[in-house]
């Protein structure tokens, strides 16, 4: 709108006056007519200014708002990528407020109610700013939340891997042990190999196998001297060794025993026969009978399932089952 200075607009009156022959009164009128037009324009331009120190006020905030999503978008990389959405809506919105600031500039000659509309308008834009704002502060609690839950997940892995290194340690220390001692039995029993004893390892335990020839006769639950020697020389061993447990395990074919007055049947058999080991065992002071189990398991758990004599004679045996000690084990997995 082109501005009129109040000379001229004075000059230009009393031109009009005197052309037109105008009387005192309407000159009058017009210069206060004048005067009421200067005034409305220092007040359109009083508002002017403010309406600018608005708009310089919305656009340092909007570039403070942006430097902080720049910081926070390194704390994580889900926070980025929802900060990247925030930067294209961010965008737009400064597009929007662009345009309305265009807007407002060429409204500035307009009425009242275009520029209040268009102060709605910068409100709105700055409530959705602060919205946003209160939106990546709610996404940085939650991160913040989720590494404290990380750091618990770290130090409860560590300790369950320090659990892990302890276990694996023992074990190796049962291995290790397992291994020695068979081949402590083995060297100790080495006469014995061609009479039907055989050692070996099985499940990190070390079986002892004696066949019925070396121990007993047919049907008799006492020790031949020969296997008194050979269990003799396995207990020396055993009383070297106090950290293995010793389970004397009695077995029979599935050929019914004739009952007699000592011996009922094959469990009975079985079973008797795995207490005479026992006892001489014990013969040997050093050897805690805490240590020992004696079982019978008859028939049932043959090594060759058939009727042939030779897997018959095979299945009448007796194992003497060794193991580590386990009770440092059992405590870590008891306070795991």
């Amino acid at each position: 709108m082109q501005i009129i200075t109040k000379s001229k607009i004075f000059i230009l009156v009393v031109f009009i006056a005197l052309t037109a022959c105008v009387p005192t009164k309407q000159f009058e009128d017009l210069q206060l007519k004048s005067d009421k037009c200067e005034d409305d324009l220092e007040i359109t331009k009083e508002d002017n200014k403010h309406l600018e120190i608005d708009n310089t006020e919305l656009k340092s905030k909007a570039e403070i708002t942006n430097k902080r999503l720049q910081e926070l978008s390194k704390d994580s990389i889900e926070r980025e990528n929802k900060i990247k959405t925030f930067d294209i809506k961010y965008d737009k919105l400064n597009r929007q407020f662009a345009d309305l600031q265009e807007t407002q500039d060429q409204l500035l000659t307009g009425n009242i109610s275009e520029t209040k509309k268009l102060l709605e308008e910068l409100q709105n834009t700055q409530s959705n700013i602060i919205e946003k704002e209160d939106h990546l502060r709610k996404l940085e609690d939650d991160l913040r939340l989720e590494q404290n839950n990380l750091d618990k997940y770290k130090t409860e892995l560590e300790s369950k891997t320090k659990r892990l290194a302890e276990l694996e340690s023992i074990l190796y220390k049962k291995d290790s042990t397992v291994n020695a001692l068979k081949d402590k039995v083995s060297n100790a029993l080495m006469g014995f190999a061609d009479m039907g004893l055989i050692v070996e390892m099985k499940n990190g335990k070390v079986y002892v196998s004696l066949d019925e020839q070396l121990l007993f006769k047919s049907g008799s639950t006492v020790v031949d001297p020969k296997g008194v020697s050979a269990l003799k020389k396995l207990a020396d061993v055993l009383a070297l060794n106090p950290d293995i447990n010793i389970m004397v395990e009695g077995h029979t074919d599935d050929v019914s025993l004739n009952a007699s007055a000592s011996t009922k049947d094959n469990w009975d058999l079985s079973v008797k026969r795995a207490t005479s080991i026992v006892r001489i065992l014990m013969k040997n002071k050093k050897i805690d009978g805490a240590r020992i189990v004696a079982a019978g398991r008859s028939k049932y758990h043959p090594i060759i399932d058939s009727k042939a004599p030779d897997a018959r004679k095979k299945n009448r045996r007796t194992e003497i089952i060794l193991t580590p000690k386990l009770d440092e084990l059992f405590q870590i997995l008891e306070s795991n």
